[in-house]
């Protein structure tokens, strides 16, 4: 007879709810089913449920159901393969972890070519290995890598090292090498880097030599960027900084002087001024005793600086005496003598400070300096020398005793008169504090 909606119902007024439940099941009366449900021991019978809501194309009431069961596998084949919904998915898996549930959510991201999510899904669920061998297959080291961060295993840098070692890409094999600690191999693999990539390569091989503390490293990179090595010597900076790693500060410090007299010579005044005053940071932050010559050149660069401040602020005996301090150390200034003469004449002889402006209107008229003098400028110079005033002192200046010997200096003498040491001084006005 197989009246199943009958016997179904018999068996539920009997109160046996696992067979009025199989037997709705297989009327299709999702209704009663859903009903019952709750009063249903038998996970025979739930499974049977979520089967047949699958199969009848109920797929989010079937994933609901297996999920009642805790059967995470259909869970996520349903979500996957007929909702199309890899985030639930996603967080199912995070929530029960397996490795085949993880393959499960990587092979629908391969399904669609996403690639970067299924190596991102792989990482995050610490599968790392599966992750590595399909940025292989499908040429996303890259994209690995970008993933994995700083979050991974020696082994793991090690395989991403002699991988890109094999195609022959130098800067991303130092990376990785120096990552696992290989230091050599990672210094060689930086050494051949390109042009496109050296500035950064040779930063990088500054780090790595850095942490190996290994003087036959250490004098391999020297060679290499003093020429030595190729006949090419490289930028200076770059011996400063690999000083600086190594932490050592005096080299690193004639050499920061060093970097600053070449930007000078090409007229980079500001740039001279950057490094020296970088490495006086540095150095104070190592409490490393900083050498008088570095002190010396900060000193001037910064007068030179804030002379021009000073000049735009309309305050001319700040600015004359911040230009007649960089005069007289004119020669630190070669492309620049005859405009920074001319602008200090001018603003002297403005605020006052008549004895320097007559003394560098006078230097002006040297002949190798007379005819570049600005034509608006040159004759009122003339004049000054012919016909100076009668009274030719400068401004007396405040003065404040010298914190090293005592003796009574001027506000922007900045050197004691008996010590010759130098003074410290207000960053702002550059006089003595």
């Amino acid at each position: 007879m197989k009246k199943f909606p009958e016997a179904a119902h018999l068996y539920e007024k009997a109160l046996y709810y696992d067979k009025a439940a199989s037997l709705y099941i297989r009327c299709k009366d999702w209704s009663k089913v859903g009903d019952l449900l709750p009063q249903v021991s038998s996970s025979k019978i739930h499974l049977q449920h979520a089967k047949a809501k699958e199969a009848d194309g109920k797929y989010k009431d079937a994933a609901q159901a297996y999920e009642s069961l805790k059967d995470w596998h259909n869970v996520i084949r349903v979500l996957l393969d007929h909702l199309n919904n890899p985030e639930d998915a996603e967080l199912i898996v995070m929530k029960a972890p397996s490795i085949e549930r993880v393959k499960m959510v990587a092979r629908f991201f391969l399904r669609v070519k996403d690639y970067h999510s299924a190596i991102q899904f792989l990482v995050l669920s610490q599968c790392n290995d599966e992750a590595f061998q399909l940025a292989v297959q499908h040429g996303k080291m890259e994209v690995y890598v970008d993933i994995i961060g700083s979050e991974s295993t020696q082994e793991d840098y090690q395989s991403i090292a002699f991988y890109f070692e094999g195609g022959g890409n130098h800067l991303q094999a130092g990376k990785f090498f120096q990552k696992c600690g290989q230091y050599s191999r990672a210094l060689e693999h930086f050494l051949k880097c390109s042009n496109t990539d050296n500035n950064l390569a040779v930063e990088i091989a500054i780090e790595t030599v850095g942490q190996a503390k290994d003087s036959s490293l250490t004098n391999q990179l020297i060679d290499y960027l003093t020429g030595e090595s190729d006949g090419m010597p490289k930028d200076a900076k770059y011996l400063f900084h690999l000083y600086m790693a190594l932490q050592q500060h005096k080299e690193a410090a004639r050499t920061a002087i060093i970097i600053a007299r070449e930007k000078q010579c090409a007229g980079n005044y500001r740039e001279a001024h950057d490094v020296l005053f970088s490495m006086y940071t540095e150095l104070r932050a190592q409490k490393v005793k900083i050498p008088k010559d570095l002190t010396t050149n900060l000193m001037i660069y910064h007068s030179y600086r804030l002379a021009d401040l000073q000049w735009d602020r309309e305050d001319h005996l700040k600015a004359g005496h911040m230009r007649n301090r960089v005069s007289n150390y004119i020669s630190r200034f070669p492309k620049h003598v005859v405009t920074i003469l001319t602008g200090a004449v001018i603003e002297c002889h403005r605020s006052g400070l008549k004895d320097s402006a007559y003394r560098l209107a006078a230097m002006l008229m040297r002949p190798e300096y007379r005819n570049e003098i600005d034509k608006k400028y040159r004759r009122r110079i003339e004049w000054l020398v012919r016909l100076p005033d009668t009274d030719t002192s400068d401004l007396e200046e405040e003065k404040t005793p010298c914190p090293f010997c005592g003796c009574q200096l001027p506000q922007n003498e900045l050197q004691g008169y008996s010590c010759r040491n130098n003074v410290p001084y207000c960053i702002t006005r550059v006089v003595t504090c």
